[in-house]
């Protein structure tokens, strides 16, 4: 073996570590630990030195912090990845049948609403009505941690729950960017959004011949992404639309989709470390400072969230299915029995990587954001918690012939893990 063979099954094998789904999640919980870790120990100080130092060219209004730079910059390559995910799940994927997708994208829906009740009644109660814009932060999914705890605890299950996590969290992502396109842009440029989405219409061109060239439609993708940050629209949403023009049918004879294709050439980098970075960003909340940690955990916003994700979550996923199975002629996918939906729905309350976006869109002030990054971190740990102890719960349990009570015999018989074996 050559040494550049010996360069290229090492790198092969990184890129396939970096993109599992179990240590995607890892990078995601160890990037979060450093940051608290960090903001809270007596060199605090140099966190945030490092969060606030500025690069970027000033003519183009583009010297932003490496915060900002997390947030804006490197998360627009995981929407770019989910823009992706989505065009192919809805041409060639789970979304593509709509009587099969209805129940998880239904679920998506209740999963969404109840959470946001959560939180508005919670901030009603309490009468703190400026945390009010920060309705939207308990309703998001993180797709990448709820995988990840299904991979290491539903061991056993069928695999047909992951489908259908997957389409419910995929729907949910869907949902949050239209939220935050829709609430959480003010003062739009329109000629800076028209030039974003020429330029996203020729990316989609470019990204359809042939032989693509990389040094074009990154460029490409760069300007579209400048132009969508000038706009006032978050820049994020460049990297959604931009993964939508990618083709999810095969073309030019090709063996694979091209959304196959960029998937696996991106996701490495969104893996490994693009929500790595900003989630160390994003996570570093500081409780020694100021009136120190009771005042931040006493917040109304601290409860109205943690409720939202681990009980809004769950009731809205629970309830909604429950709703369409009994009042509509659907059911649930094969091999997927009721009892299910209840680690399903706890695993929708991680809401990590957008739920922590949104909360820095919410709140100008930082006594707000503090108590929210600290919520969604609770949150997230009690449902993440909560959803592997219900995994294993279910996967010790024997399974019936019918588990989904649609009249016929499961056919679906694949489990989590057997690929492992």
């Amino acid at each position: 073996m050559t040494p550049l063979t010996r360069v290229s099954d090492a790198r092969s094998r990184v890129r396939r570590w970096v993109t599992l789904e179990t240590t995607s999640g890892f990078l995601l919980m160890a990037a979060a630990a450093l940051a608290l870790l960090w903001a809270n120990s007596p060199w605090h100080d140099s966190y945030t030195a490092l969060s606030d130092i500025t690069i970027g060219p000033a003519a183009l209004h583009l010297d932003l912090s490496l915060s900002t730079w997390a947030a804006d910059g490197l998360l627009a390559v995981f929407f770019f990845v989910v823009g992706v995910e989505l065009k192919h799940e809805l041409v060639a994927g789970s979304l593509r049948r709509p009587r099969e997708a209805a129940v998880p994208v239904l679920a998506a829906v209740g999963g969404m609403i109840l959470p946001a009740v959560f939180f508005v009644g919670v901030i009603l109660v309490s009468g703190d009505r400026e945390a009010l814009h920060g309705w939207a932060i308990p309703t998001a999914t993180d797709i990448a941690f709820a995988l990840a705890v299904l991979a290491i605890f539903g061991r056993g299950l069928p695999r047909a729950l992951r489908t259908f996590l997957l389409t419910l969290a995929v729907v949910d992502d869907l949902l949050a960017i239209v939220v935050i396109a829709v609430f959480y842009t003010t003062g739009i440029d329109i000629i800076a959004l028209a030039c974003a989405l020429g330029l996203v219409v020729l990316f989609g061109v470019m990204v359809r011949m042939r032989r693509p060239q990389w040094w074009l439609l990154v460029p490409l993708a760069l300007a579209a992404w400048g132009f969508m940050h000038a706009s006032g629209v978050h820049a994020t949403i460049a990297g959604v639309l931009l993964g939508f023009t990618v083709p999810a049918r095969i073309i030019h004879g090709e063996p694979e989709p091209r959304t196959h294709r960029l998937d696996d050439a991106i996701r490495p980098f969104s893996s490994g470390i693009a929500l790595p970075v900003f989630a160390f960003f994003s996570a570093g909340v500081s409780l020694v400072e100021g009136e120190g940690p009771a005042a931040i955990l006493g917040q109304p916003v601290v409860l109205a969230i943690v409720a939202g994700l681990v009980l809004g979550k769950l009731l809205g996923v629970l309830g909604m299915t429950a709703l369409v199975t009994k009042l509509t002629p659907l059911r649930l996918p094969d091999a997927i029995g009721s009892r299910d939906l209840l680690p399903v729905g706890l695993l929708t309350g991680i809401g990590f990587t957008v739920s922590l976006l949104i909360a820095e869109l919410s709140f100008p002030d930082t006594e707000h954001t503090d108590g929210a990054k600290i919520a969604i971190l609770i949150g997230t740990l009690l449902a993440a918690t909560s959803a592997a102890m219900m995994l294993r719960w279910d996967a010790r349990k024997a399974r019936n012939a019918d588990m989904n009570e649609d009249g016929q015999p499961d056919r679906d018989m694949a489990r989590i893990g057997d690929d492992d074996a």
